[in-house]
């Protein structure tokens, strides 16, 4: 049998003989732009002006992970040998297998917070680092949403913008895989319109009083606290004006947690309602009114790492697999199209990990990633439908592919939909 993580390091070998980084996602994001209706500003100007201004502002450097990174990865693969769940089905979708003990482990190990400073309960390692573990613990599989959430965005949040008192009260319990957090920030009836939330704060002795709704949110109904984006001032028709962040705890009073049941069976979404729910002043990360800035800053973690284009991982294995060591033409063209896009976004990917290890804000890029990456996820799947052998009803490809293609519509909406991160990446080439 081969095994999955040889499967990922073998492709990475042969990530230097594919065509340059930059080169396949500038023809990738020019397609993507005309797709979404920029012909008519292209048509209205000459040609060399179209190429210079839609590579202004989008930058890939060539970005090597160090050998301190690299030989982490040995150590992630041994742990993984030994601790993964011998009851967990392996799925690369990170929002998939909430495991405490799990996440438990990898705090152990220091590999939850790793870039945090060690007085918080951190490890003070590297972005590349942090990439290392990350692309391991979801290219075997490894149930990590428990800690997903708090690791990759609610921990660096409170880190740039909140309180000693927040930092000290909340970082080493996220860091050593004990508290877990979710994510308040879409509503109902607002679609991708972030700015239009309607769940108000009204201030109140000692704190405030929260009324309203979340919904899609992830694992609420295990984690603990959500940090949620609530207008504390002004209406929802002063859009970025007005917004604060609050920590609230999922389990408190006048907190109601209503899971969502998907067309996968499972219950990972959530609505959560606010009613009367009072949060102390000691639990208003950064300063009211300050909420959109500081949302927005959370993007770029959110949006490059290796689970934007991961998710479907597990199909890619086991497509492997089924097919064997001497796959007939169509197969084996299959395999290097598929491997060339996965090497081509990681390298994207580790790019914007060395921005951020630089102090960087590469919000343009990290959206990039996320647009070509989840497209990838939902089409890799259907390739390998339409491409692989007949199946038994038990076999392991079937099993991923079933899975996956029942969650797939989820990947080009949670993080910000397509249409939103055009957007984004419009705005950073200047065509809008």
């Amino acid at each position: 049998m081969v095994d999955d993580r040889l499967i990922y390091s073998s492709s990475r070998k042969r990530s230097d003989r594919l065509e340059s980084t930059a080169d396949s996602a500038f023809a990738l994001v020019t397609e993507r732009a005309i797709e979404a209706k920029f012909t008519v500003w292209v048509a209205s100007r000459d040609l060399d002006e179209v190429g210079e201004s839609m590579f202004q502002g989008l930058r890939f450097e060539r970005t090597e992970l160090p050998a301190v990174a690299q030989n982490l990865r040995g150590e992630v693969r041994e742990f993984l040998a030994t601790e993964m769940p011998a009851e967990y089905q392996p799925n690369s979708d990170f929002n998939e297998g909430h495991h405490a003990e799990f996440s438990g482990k990898l705090g152990e190990r220091g590999w939850i917070g790793m870039t945090w400073p060690k007085s918080v309960g951190g490890a003070e390692r590297t972005f590349f680092e942090r990439y290392v573990v990350t692309e391991e613990l979801l290219a075997a599989g490894a149930p990590v949403s428990a800690h997903w959430i708090a690791d990759r965005q609610s921990g660096p949040l409170l880190l740039r913008f909140g309180t000693e008192d927040q930092q000290s009260r909340y970082l080493p319990k996220i860091a050593s895989g004990e508290s877990f957090f979710s994510i308040g920030m879409s509503e109902p009836d607002t679609g991708s319109d972030l700015a239009s939330v309607s769940t108000r704060a009204d201030k109140v002795d000692g704190g405030w009083l929260v009324n309203g709704r979340k919904i899609w949110t992830t694992d609420a109904h295990r984690n603990h606290f959500i940090i949620a984006l609530i207008r504390t001032e002004g209406t929802a028709e002063n859009r970025h004006k007005g917004l604060s962040q609050l920590i609230i705890d999922l389990r408190g009073e006048g907190v109601t947690v209503r899971p969502i049941k998907n067309i996968a069976g499972g219950e990972d979404f959530n609505e959560v309602v606010f009613d009367d729910c009072f949060v102390a002043d000691a639990d208003v990360v950064g300063e009211p009114g300050n909420g959109w800035q500081q949302v927005t800053s959370e993007l770029s973690y959110e949006r490059s790492g290796p689970e934007r284009f991961l998710s479907s991982f597990r199909v890619f294995v086991e497509f492997v697999r089924a097919v064997g060591t001497d796959p007939d033409d169509q197969s084996a063209a299959l395999i290097g199209r598929l491997a060339a896009h996965f090497m081509t976004l990681r390298k994207m990917s580790i790019s914007v990990a060395g921005m951020l290890q630089s102090g960087d804000n590469p919000a343009v890029e990290a959206a990039l990633v996320k647009a070509l990456g989840n497209d990838f996820e939902k089409e890799l799947p259907e390739l390998v439908r339409l491409a692989g052998p007949a199946l038994g009803m038990n076999h392991p490809l079937r099993s991923a592919l079933t899975q996956t293609i029942l969650h797939s519509p989820a990947f080009t909406i949670r993080g910000g939909t397509r249409e939103i991160l055009l957007g984004v990446i419009a705005r950073g080439l200047g065509l809008r």
